[in-house]
């Protein structure tokens, strides 16, 4: 059974600025391997003056008592709720089992400061399967900001995918002033869409520009009546300023409107019941632009935002800069 974790924000994941910053050994390849968006990939035949050619963090073979490590920064703080220690491609060459830590700590910790961090062990020694998935549920419940994979006793692993809600310092955020509720770095998290054929929903709320079409949300084409739609849950209640709806790299599949209403729900997802409030009415869209709006109506506090788009198509990013309630 899939779980339930992997419909959260990888919170190490590189779009969100996670790294590895510091390993113990990375001999074969390269720590920074483990945080690579993309699926890791085999090579065959390919060599490097230290042997194998692998997409992943693997160490040599270790030949004295003790275990391998790496630490990793997570892009957002937040709190853990699974993971997948992949070992792609790892089949006579993947660790035995693997263990997490986690840690709270200063965003500016160098590498020496982490290792004599004050670290909560957040999954116990656990066996590994090569050239798999490896899912682990976590339930440390606290707030973490670096993350530390200790194999056992060495060996490759391909992919780290740190799943788990994001936790903002608001104390921070607050003081700036106006802010995107919408991006998922701050907190938000899309709940709900009618339809992500070709691009997942939580790209729609992701740091930076688009890099392609595929890294946006994007719906099948619709052959009958209705329109797609998207919810966001903000990352804090708040009144919505301005709103971004960004098309770019979408040239012949953007929406040809949309628009955007608001609610107040204590509800995961709002019921279809919801009180919503229209925020922006019905729009023309351009493919590949960036579109900028400012309410015409007075803006009310909101938990949740949909996107409506019309009829179908393609949204690289949403952003709904606002101030906290």
């Amino acid at each position: 059974m899939t779980p339930s974790f992997l419909e959260l924000i990888d919170l190490a994941g590189e779009r969100l600025g996670g790294a590895a910053v510091s390993a113990n050994d990375e001999f074969f390849a390269p720590k920074e391997n483990l945080l690579r968006s993309a699926a890791p990939v085999w090579r065959e035949g390919e060599y490097t003056e230290r042997g194998k050619w692998m997409d992943g963090w693997e160490t040599r073979r270790r030949r004295d008592p003790g275990h391998d490590w790496c630490i990793v920064r997570l892009g957002a703080p937040g709190i853990v709720r699974g993971v997948d220690v992949e070992t792609a491609y790892f089949k006579g060459n993947f660790p035995e089992s693997c263990a997490i830590d986690l840690c709270e700590s200063d965003a500016v910790s160098q590498p020496a400061d982490l290792e004599r961090a004050s670290w909560r062990e957040a999954l116990a020694k656990s066996a590994l399967t090569g050239d798999s998935h490896n899912y682990f549920a976590i339930a440390d419940g606290r707030r973490a900001t670096h993350l530390r994979l200790r194999i056992y006793p060495d060996g490759g692993v391909a992919r780290l995918r740190v799943y788990g809600e994001v936790a903002a310092d608001w104390t921070r955020l607050g003081a700036r002033g106006e802010v995107d509720l919408a991006a998922a770095v701050h907190g938000a998290f899309v709940v709900a869409c009618s339809d992500m054929f070709f691009g997942s929903r939580h790209n729609l709320i992701m740091p930076g520009d688009a890099r392609n079409m595929g890294d946006g949300w994007e719906t099948k084409r619709r052959r009958g009546p209705g329109h797609d739609w998207i919810v966001v849950r903000l990352a804090a209640k708040g009144r919505i300023q301005r709103i971004e709806v960004d098309t770019s790299h979408f040239k012949g599949n953007a929406p040809g409107a949309c628009s955007l209403e608001v609610c107040v729900s204590s509800a995961g997802i709002p019921e279809q019941s919801a009180a919503w409030h229209e925020l922006l009415p019905k729009t023309p869209l351009q493919p590949d632009a960036r579109h900028t709006f400012e309410p015409k109506t007075a803006a009310a506090d909101a938990t949740h935002a949909r996107l409506n788009i019309f009829p179908d198509g393609g949204v690289a990013r949403l952003r709904l800069f606002g101030l906290k309630a």
